[in-house]
């Protein structure tokens, strides 16, 4: 898998995820349950991957939505 973005920013978490389920394209949010660890700060960021062959894809996606490498929107 692919890392697209690494945020603790839980909007854009969720708008990324918005924007690669409308397209159809396959994801993975990984460390989501971290918090659990943490004691719920928010302080670990959470990562969205996805599969090699629509990496491109889901970048252009993103950049066309403004959303940056770092998970802030632009």
């Amino acid at each position: 898998m692919i890392e697209l973005i690494r945020t603790n920013d839980a909007v854009t978490i969720s708008f990324v995820e918005s924007l690669l389920r409308d397209a159809g394209i396959e994801y993975l949010v990984a460390d989501r349950n971290m918090s659990i660890m943490e004691g719920s700060l928010g302080v670990l960021p959470r990562r969205v991957l996805v599969a090699p062959d629509q990496a491109e894809a889901a970048r252009r996606l993103l950049a066309d939505a403004g959303v940056t490498g770092s998970g802030e929107a632009g």
